[in-house]
């Protein structure tokens, strides 16, 4: 089992802390894992088992559980006098109402509250309302390279990567060596069960909330996301989408589109990031990036003959970035584009992204926008190749791999 170091160094450091602690993320990306790590690192430090409450809502033994009064009485009655106790919600967003019980337990002294999800409207709408600035969000995602590395062991790093590229980081897949036809079914289990148990949610919130349109047409939904699967590193407009859709011989509104882009991005499937005049310093609303969290459900949804290296490299960037606690914009200077402006606190770096800088006009494509950028703030292009690293005129050229591991 490998040490999701960075989840559980946060964990650690809000211990204690009078927040409630969320941890989101797509579905089998290793959340629940990373509670049972962290109970383990609680009793290391003395905490007794009587003072860790753990309820996994996925569980058939807690069912009468979904109901918010009945978890409250239940978790409420099982809280130590006179000790902290650690409660451990997991998928809380199948309990209707979950809220009510969450704010009404973190209210009470001596509780230290932790709950994952797997959905976005987690923390939206009246939950938000009800714990603004009383919670923290730690967003897991699959694996990094680094991590997949540590749980495969030793190996050639290059060959690691390409198996890396191809299946992508769920923890279990990593588990399974390799086995093309047993990951392609573990990943159709992940985006079936994603598809099918959130649209059951999104339905049971359009009772309640006619601002939902409901997602009633499952054909749609996978067009959608094979095309945004398709488009990754692209710059798309809920207009092109529906433009490509209407081109198959269907008729769908922007309306539409935008609800079923919606249904993907909340259960964390696909990223959107907005787009950043690095000149005039503001954010630009046309033409987003999206990016999928996961490289082995994008070799799931897409044809397999269907294959670039580039926007693959880019997409795995792109999520190391989210993962090492960079706010990430896609940098426009002039007519030309930066992959990444990243930033963190007062920090910016800037990054270029390509498989390979060995032809000039590709070195001369990539280079050209971190030039134009008149401010010292680090620019650094990663690469596949290993021919044209070094350092031209204060902007890096680095292997990405390295880069991956940290090197």
């Amino acid at each position: 089992m490998v040490q999701r170091k960075e989840y559980l160094d946060l964990l650690k450091k809000w211990k204690d802390e009078d927040v409630i602690k969320v941890v989101t993320g797509i579905r089998r990306c290793g959340k629940s894992t990373l509670l049972k790590m962290y109970q383990a690192y609680l009793k290391e430090q003395g905490i007794t088992e009587d003072c860790i409450i753990y309820i996994n809502f996925e569980e058939l033994e807690y069912e009468e559980l979904l109901d918010y009064r009945m978890l409250y009485d239940y978790v409420k009655e099982r809280l130590h006098p006179e000790k902290m106790t650690y409660v451990f919600l997991d998928e809380i967003q199948r309990v209707e109402d979950f809220q009510k019980a969450v704010d009404s337990l973190h209210v009470k002294s001596n509780v230290d509250i932790y709950i994952t999800g797997s959905n976005a409207y987690l923390l939206s709408g009246e939950l938000a309302t009800l714990l603004s600035g009383r919670y923290i969000e730690i967003n897991m995602l699959p694996l990094s390279f680094k991590e997949f590395c540590e749980l495969k062991g030793a190996g050639d790093n290059d060959a690691l990567f390409a198996e890396y590229m191809k299946h992508g980081g769920f923890p279990y897949v990593a588990q399974l060596d390799g086995e093309t036809d047993k990951v392609n079914m573990y990943l159709e289990g992940i985006y079936n069960t994603i598809i099918v148990k959130d649209i059951e949610d999104r339905q049971r919130r359009k009772e309640s909330d006619p601002n939902k349109r409901k997602i009633n047409d499952i054909s749609l939904l996978r067009n959608i996301s094979k095309f945004l699967a398709g488009s990754v590193g692209s710059p798309i407009s809920i207009k092109s989408i529906a433009d490509y859709i209407n081109s198959s011989g269907r008729k769908v509104s922007q309306n539409t589109v935008d609800d079923y882009v919606q249904a993907l991005v909340e259960p964390y499937v696909f990223y959107p990031v907005e787009r950043y005049d690095v000149l005039g310093k503001q954010l630009l609303k046309k033409n987003q990036k999206m990016y999928i969290v996961d490289l082995g459900i994008r070799s799931h949804l897409l044809a397999r003959q269907w294959y670039d290296l580039g926007f693959s490299l880019e997409n795995i960037i792109f999520l190391e970035l989210i993962r090492r606690g960079y706010a990430v914009n896609i940098g426009k200077v002039d007519a030309t584009e930066i992959d990444f402006v990243a930033r963190k606190n007062d920090d910016v770096f800037y990054y270029q992204v390509t498989a390979s800088m060995v032809e000039e006009a590709t070195f001369e494509r990539e280079i050209t926008p971190l030039k134009n950028i008149n401010d010292n703030h680090p620019k650094t292009i990663l690469t596949l190749d290993r021919f044209t690293l070094g350092n031209y005129d204060g902007i890096k050229v680095v292997n990405a791999v390295d880069w991956l591991l940290d090197k």
